[in-house]
């Protein structure tokens, strides 16, 4: 689904979504699942708030040095053994870890969750080469054999409920028990337990993503609850990790203070429960590990967001907490927005990676209520951002003719002091009296938009200026 984004039909996909009862309950999850956990955890630290000032300012001078930083980490990763592959699009990332893949011989991948992955529709291709690969995430592996995208960052698929899962393993896994019990959570955990583990010991190639990586060090960091990452690149022969140019952090102890607001972030713990480190492939001494190691670093547009308007959204760390805030997301799933990235993370990045004429739909996608920002661990100014792709929108005519010239409308006689002071008045004795009987309108002209879908309160008293002069003619205006 990846390769073949929806985000031009927001609005549709958006209609539908609030139409899907099933859909509508399952978001109650996020809701609960989510917003009371991080706030309480971030409660019992008192330095909470200080260490996203730390988390920030890290981000932000990786992102001014990334050069650098990009150079030292290549440098440390050869120094212990790995091998590190640029790729400037998501077709050359495909392709390079394609061809690593072949030269193995590989006929089955498992693969750690990872969103780049799924930007790059990494499983299409490699199904489309005779690879298998198979998602190990138990959010992910319900997906997958849906042949549906994540609908969140970090709960793949949180718009499902169980009768939903139960009923799709016992679709695809065919070879159990038809008679067996899978009325408990715990039951059906523990068959994708089962149907994995084989899956991990006859693997050829484990892939993950990356949460961080340390220059440093040359290391890269997976964060996990089910130690599904550490089987896929511990077992297999090779490890192939893919990750975004700008999951750079500069030292070790940078990292363990981001690490600090990561999962109170995301999930309202203190630490996730995995918290994985690899650097290189497996050494002498060491029990276990890959016999190679191969980091696939992506750009796909990134570095064309460094010095614009838009470089804040790189200090992103993907921890999910704006979309568990934001009540549009509550309101219609990830799976509306139509790409990787939903949420008020996506209507900025999805603009930036796939263009605002294909995804310009997503920043109006918001009530501004800055829900996003207050919760962010990094402090992206998301609302803002998305302020910057609703002026492009309207500078390129992008938005519909029919806005363009309500706002021209308006801006005739608000560039008009005098005549709007005198028009708004009249205009609002004007409703008052349309809708004296019921108290709202119905329709407007120019306002279908609202009117469609609700009514319109008409308006109450006098104009805000003349109450503003009355108040200060009383001696109580600011």
């Amino acid at each position: 689904m990846t390769a073949h984004p929806t985000t031009s039909r927001f609005k549709d996909n958006a209609h539908e979504a609030l139409g899907d009862d099933q859909l509508q309950k399952a978001m109650l999850n996020v809701r609960a699942g989510f917003i009371d956990k991080r706030a309480a955890v971030a409660a019992k630290l008192p330095e909470f708030e200080a260490l996203r000032d730390s988390a920030r300012d890290i981000k932000n001078h990786t992102l001014a040095h990334l050069d650098l930083y990009l150079e030292r980490y290549e440098q440390k990763v050869i120094e212990a053994g790995g091998h590190v592959h640029w790729a400037r699009t998501a077709e050359e990332a495909r392709q390079i870890i394609i061809d690593l893949c072949q030269k193995s011989d590989a006929k089955i991948v498992t693969k750690g969750k990872s969103m780049i992955s799924e930007e790059i529709a990494l499983n299409a291709a490699l199904s489309k080469a005779g690879i298998t690969p198979v998602e190990t995430d138990l959010g992910e592996y319900i997906i997958q054999l849906r042949d549906e995208a994540p609908s969140h960052i970090i709960a793949p698929a949180v718009h499902l409920n169980a009768s939903q899962v139960e009923s799709d393993f016992r679709r695809v896994h065919t070879h159990l028990d038809a008679d067996r019990d899978l009325q408990e959570p715990v039951q059906l955990l523990t068959e994708a337990r089962q149907v994995l583990r084989d899956r991990f010991l006859s693997a050829d190639i484990g892939i993950t993503g990356a949460n961080f990586l340390v220059a440093e060090t040359g290391s890269s960091i997976i964060v996990t609850n089910e130690g599904n990452g550490d089987l896929t690149q511990t077992l297999p022969k090779t490890h192939i990790v893919i990750a975004s140019i700008e999951k750079l952090v500069p030292t070790l102890e940078d990292v363990s203070q981001i690490l600090r607001v990561l999962a109170r972030s995301a999930t309202g713990q203190e630490m996730s429960v995995y918290t994985t480190f690899s650097t290189g492939p497996r050494r002498a001494t060491d029990v276990d590990g890959p016999e190679n190691y191969h980091v696939v670093l992506l750009d796909n547009g990134r570095s064309s967001m460094l010095g614009t308007d838009f470089q804040d959204m790189l200090r992103c760390i993907r921890c999910g907490a704006c979309m568990n805030h934001c009540p549009v997301y509550h309101a219609v799933g990830g799976h509306a927005y139509g790409w990787v990235y939903p949420g008020p993370m996506g209507a900025v990045l999805t603009p930036t990676l796939l263009g605002v004429d294909k995804a310009g739909h997503l920043p109006n996608a918001s009530t501004f209520c800055g829900r996003c920002e207050s919760v962010c661990p990094v402090r992206i100014p998301l609302p803002k951002m998305m302020r910057h792709w609703r002026e492009a929108e309207f500078s390129r005519h992008l938005t519909p003719a029919t806005q363009r010239f309500g706002l021209a409308f308006w801006a005739f006689f608000a560039k008009r002091p005098a005549l709007y002071k005198n028009l708004t008045p009249w205009l609002m004795s004007l409703m008052h009296l349309l809708g004296r009987d019921k108290g709202y309108l119905r329709a407007l002209p120019l306002a279908s938009g609202w009117t469609d879908s609700r009514d319109f309160p008409t308006p109450q008293g006098g104009t805000f200026q003349s109450l503003y002069r009355k108040q200060k003619s009383n001696g109580r205006a600011a």
